[in-house]
């Protein structure tokens, strides 16, 4: 199989974006999986407190693999991230390069 590209969508709550732009700044940091080519968090242009990150894997086995990691830090922060964001807000999409 080809990539994957992971996607988390979301929108904070209202003044949280400087506590949340230091936990994704950690993240950023630990996420250093040899599974994982790549990881961004974008903004959503015309959309204030609206959020996308961004996992990009070489192959569906690296995208699944990466979900069995346990690392303690990794999921607290990302557990603080799911707390700064809006009840209802959060949208997943996997998606598989076909070409």
């Amino acid at each position: 199989m080809g990539k994957v590209i992971f996607t988390i969508q979301y929108e904070l709550e209202k003044d949280k974006s400087e506590e949340y732009l230091s936990v994704i700044k950690e993240l950023k940091n630990l996420l250093t999986d040899d599974d994982l080519e790549e990881y961004s968090v974008f903004a959503v242009k015309g959309k204030p407190n609206h959020f996308q990150e961004q996992y990009t894997f070489g192959s569906e086995e690296a995208f699944e693999a990466f979900d069995d990691h346990d690392d303690e830090r990794i999921n607290l922060l990302i557990n603080k991230l799911s707390d700064l964001t809006l009840d209802h807000s959060t949208k997943y999409i996997t998606l598989n390069k076909i070409t």
